[in-house]
């Protein structure tokens, strides 16, 4: 690991242990460590009292740091990669059972993922066309190693998966039948109802992919392949996976950080989820750099600090203040009270955690307005 102490604030790192809040270069990345923490902790304890296992998403906050929390405090049995190298760097941090929640056709990346289990992993991939069957298999056999295999279902996002339950079924034979490989299960998250706003309207959305995953499950069941595994679910449906009796594992990931855009999606009482059910914990901090604009300031975090794809940051716990425009390097805040100055902080809450964090090669967490620790962004990159 690197040396912190020997690295320099405001070129390598953003900040140091024992810092304040107030001393870190911006923008950066904070997390609030004890938000962190109790979501982590709330999760965990849910999983468990419903007999599910819990495997957090790495592609959220590309962190082995944040991993080994999640696991230590949460319980989580691994983390789900969407790629390759993001595996690699969670399994060269330490994490030892890793899926590849995504399909791997690249014949280099292929023997790639066929050599992680060599450094003590056990390591999953997903599968959508039987061709890719054939390219696991002999990749493994090269390695000498094994790996995991789950059939990707489409229940209802559309993207990647097989469609038809002849289709599941066909390759998770050729699964069951080839050398290297181990048939694991199914992989079935419905991607596009997590941001779906009502409960009432998710629970919907739900319904119709379990009953797709139903359907595959029954016809895999008789035809002697009963899935051990059906896993999915995110932060905006794991109360409904999780009361189907099919999934056996939850894959949520946002929970732990929040952002706005799941922060608006509304729970069964109508409150939104970064009001109710979880916090926010993950925030880029910026600086205010410009008041020369009568009832607005600037501050230093643009479109390079944060992913605004889903919609423009929230300036935190400041109501009379609104994000309302980004530039590459600068953020616009309405400001009608000119009640802000230069150099002073805000907490901006990123529309999109996923991509936020790859923008970043540190984490600063902090603890009752005090840097505790600093955590390298260790997949930030890992894109193949």
């Amino acid at each position: 690991m690197q040396d912190h102490e020997a690295l320099d604030v405001g070129y390598d790192i953003p900040a140091q242990v024992g810092m304040t809040e107030s001393e870190i270069m911006t923008p950066a990345l904070v997390l609030d460590l004890d938000a962190l923490e109790r979501n982590v902790a709330k999760m965990g304890v849910y999983a468990q009292a419903h007999g599910m296992r819990h495997r957090v998403h790495g592609k959220m906050h590309k962190s082995v740091d944040v991993a080994k929390l999640q696991m230590r405090v949460g319980g989580a049995v691994g983390v789900c990669c969407q790629k390759v190298s993001e595996a690699e760097a969670f399994v060269r941090g330490g994490i030892a059972d890793v899926l590849v929640s995504n399909e791997v056709r690249n014949p280099r990346m292929i023997d790639r993922l066929a050599r992680l289990p060599v450094l003590g992993a056990r390591v999953s991939v997903c599968v959508d066309d039987i061709a890719n069957v054939a390219e696991l298999s002999q990749a493994a056999m090269r390695q000498g190693t094994q790996l995991d295999v789950l059939v990707e279902l489409d229940c209802g996002a559309g993207r990647c998966g097989v469609a038809r339950p002849a289709e599941a079924v066909a390759i998770a034979q050729a699964v069951s039948d080839a050398d290297g490989l181990r048939y694991a299960g199914l992989q079935a998250y419905q991607g596009a109802m997590q941001h779906v706003t009502t409960y009432e309207d998710r629970r919907t959305a739900a319904e119709a992919a379990h009953a797709i995953v139903r359907t595959s499950v029954a016809a895999l069941t008789e035809a002697g392949l009963t899935p051990e595994l059906v896993t999915g679910g995110g932060t905006g449906s794991f109360e409904f996976e999780s009361a189907s009796q099919i999934y056996t594992e939850l894959q949520c990931g946002s929970y732990a950080f929040m952002d706005a855009d799941y922060g608006r999606v509304l729970d069964e009482d109508g409150a939104r989820l970064d009001q109710g059910q979880w916090e926010n914990a993950f925030f880029v901090l910026s600086s205010v750099m410009s008041t020369a604009q009568s009832g607005k300031a600037v501050v230093d975090a643009g479109l390079k600090a944060m992913s605004m794809e889903s919609g423009l940051p929230l300036v935190f716990e400041r109501e009379a203040l609104d994000y309302v425009e980004a530039s590459d390097e600068h953020g616009t805040i309405s400001d009608p009270e000119d009640q802000l100055s230069i150099n002073e902080k805000l907490r901006l809450v990123p529309g999109h955690c996923d991509p936020t964090c790859n923008l970043h090669d540190y984490y600063v967490g902090v603890r009752g307005g005090v840097v505790e620790c600093l955590w390298p962004v260790s997949a930030r990159g890992k894109v193949f």
